[in-house]
């Protein structure tokens, strides 16, 4: 497959010309350019003991981070299944796919030479019909979801109600996390946090180094909670939408305090394992709670963001017919909010019935049940978001969709 392909002369080439050169293998006494990157974000991270800093790295350093995330910050790790998912390689030629950008043409190999584009796999009818990395990555290689996270957090809530965890989404945050009772979240319940429409007036400017989300998107515990008790409300739940990644990682700690256990072990006994991830993922913990963000940070393969596609598509059915999530789950999280019509609960909604996770750099896993397709991306875009990248990305997937339709 071209993509492999690619990757593979690289490593073929890179290999020949060292070898031509006499030039010795990297030592530990001589650790390499991709090591100091990894060490000085480590290092960052053990001065602030806190995970905003992400937002501050230049693409070089996202570039090498993103790949060595369990290497800098403290994660939980989800270990590969022994019986993986099969995902057989079925080429299909996808050069001539195109699309248009501000009035520009651009061809697939456009977008693969951008500079921000990590990685794509294309699955269809359960096969791999494009597969392509950019240098230095590979079918191995875990990557930073970012909010891809908010949409598999929104799984694992499905279970919780499938296993009697949760009773229902219409149940009030208060109702598992009475450290917020007496607050606006005594009104708030599961499915307002999961529409993101609570009602609070977070900010989510990426670019505002005074934004809720730079200072407590990453937070957890006691003080996420003093964050967001200590906001405004601008809107009465359930009325208006207002992209909250604080409230997801509150929807998380309803997840962790509903099932008594941790969202790592929990994905990985409901659906990491008996699905069969094909490889091992680190999800980002908190080190004053070491628990995870439900609104962010799980690190996974690309072929492994295509099966977190499939088990969806699949309502959240196991290959074995073991029923994970509630029957309708998926429809049901993929209906418009009477919020925003483009969101239910922490899936982003197609003008069809397509819908797809998305989290900032251009992470992406896109679903369209009636093309039995998943489309999904690494990605490293200048800007968290409103990138010109964002533009490629969907206008490459309307191309892609096209091209196979025809």
């Amino acid at each position: 497959m071209e993509g492999i392909r690619r990757l593979t002369l690289i490593t073929l080439c890179a290999g020949l010309l060292s070898a031509c050169a006499g030039t010795p293998a990297p030592t530990a006494e001589a650790p390499s350019a991709e090591d100091a990157v990894v060490a000085e974000l480590a290092g960052r991270f053990q001065q602030t003991r806190t995970g905003e800093d992400i937002l501050k790295w230049t693409p070089a350093q996202r570039r090498v981070g993103f790949a060595h995330i369990d290497e800098i910050y403290p994660v939980h790790r989800l270990p590969a299944s022994d019986t993986p998912y099969p995902l057989p390689q079925a080429p299909v030629d996808l050069s001539g796919v195109t699309y248009t950008v501000e009035d520009e043409t651009h061809s697939l190999g456009d977008f693969l030479a951008l500079p921000d584009s990590i990685g794509l796999l294309v699955v269809q009818d359960g096969q791999v019909i494009f597969e392509d990395y950019a240098e230095g990555n590979g079918p191995d290689t875990p990557w930073m979801s970012f909010s891809v996270t908010k949409s598999v957090t929104s799984m694992l809530v499905g279970a919780a109600i499938q296993d009697g965890y949760i009773g229902s989404v219409d149940d009030a945050v208060t109702d598992y996390l009475p450290q917020l009772k007496g607050t606006g979240y005594d009104k708030v319940s599961i499915a307002d946090a999961l529409q993101m429409a609570s009602g609070i007036a977070w900010n989510e400017d990426y670019r505002d180094p005074e934004s809720d989300v730079a200072k407590a998107g990453g937070a957890n515990g006691i003080r996420l909670y003093r964050h967001l008790a200590g906001l405004g409300w601008n809107s009465e739940p359930g009325t208006a939408f207002n992209y909250n990644t604080g409230e997801t990682n509150l929807v998380g700690a309803v997840l962790r305090a509903a099932i008594g256990n941790n969202a790592s072990s929990y994905l990985e006994r409901k659906i990491w394992q008996p699905f069969g991830m094909g490889s091992d993922a680190f999800w980002v913990v908190t080190p004053d709670t070491d628990a995870e963000l439900g609104g962010c940070c799980l690190n996974a393969t690309l072929r492994d963001y295509a099966r977190i596609g499939l088990f969806a598509m699949a309502d959240g059915v196991l290959p074995d017919g073991t029923r994970v999530l509630p029957e309708g789950w998926m429809a049901q999280s993929t209906t418009s909010s009477s919020a925003y019509d483009r969101y239910g609960y922490l899936w982003w909604l197609g003008r069809d019935d397509a819908f797809s996770a998305r989290g900032i750099f251009g992470q992406v896993i896109f679903i369209d049940p009636a093309s039995n397709l998943v489309i999904a991306m690494h990605g490293n875009a200048d800007n968290a978001s409103g990138s010109r990248y964002s533009d490629h990305v969907q206008g490459v997937i309307g191309g892609i969709r096209r091209a196979l339709a025809d």
